[in-house]
Order: C-alpha cells, then structure tokens, then sequence
C-alpha cells in the first residue's frame, strides 16, 4: 500500500532541520517543483568523493532510493556530472547536498 504523500518542499525542509539538529550540515542546492519535484541528494564524504541517490517508489509505493553513482562513492567532479545530466533532463529537480565525512547520515528509505 502506497503511503501518503508529503510534499517534497516539506521534506527536504525536515531533512534540513534534521541535519542542523544533528549538527550534520545541510543545504539545499536547487530547488524543484514544491509540491512533487524529483529529488536527488547528493552525501558528500569530504575526501573528494560523494554518493548521489534519487528519490523513487516501488512497485507497492513506498518510498525507496536509487543510488545514482552505481552503489559507491565516486570522484566529486563525477557525481556533479550525473547531477547536471538530470538537472538536462528535469529542469523541476530538487537537488539537496549533505556533508557526510563520518558516515552518521540515514536514508528514510531502502536502497532499491
């Protein structure tokens, strides 16, 4: 069963405000449509690499993640090419960025 939607500014303001509490910093980079924008966020390690994933739904309609940078950090210069060929192709993208060097960050969803 699909579970309720929320809108996308909402959430990426939670995930903001969570990260600050956290003392995680947090910024949102681009801003899509705020009602039902695609979201890609971008965890940056701080060692030069990041991993970027993609807001999805599975086939029951839970929320989940795809990793858009094959499942591992690659080179920065790397996962902002893949950012800037999806921004190409959806211009309403939401692109929110997360400094990660101890790895605490946690995804609301599986990674599909």
């Amino acid at each position: 069963m699909a579970e309720p939607s929320l809108k996308v500014e909402i959430w990426i303001k939670a995930q903001v405000r969570m990260c600050d509490i956290n003392m995680t910093p947090a910024y949102i980079r681009r801003r899509g449509d705020p009602d039902a924008g695609a979201v890609l966020l971008k965890v940056d390690k701080l060692d030069g690499t990041s991993e970027v994933f993609t807001q999805v739904r599975t086939g029951s309609g839970e929320k989940a993640w795809t990793s858009g940078t094959g499942g591992a950090a690659v080179a920065d210069g790397e996962a902002e090419a893949y950012i800037e060929r999806q921004l190409k192709y959806d211009p309403d993208i939401w692109v929110l960025e997360i400094e990660d060097r101890n790895g605490t960050y946690k995804l609301d969803g599986a990674v599909v």
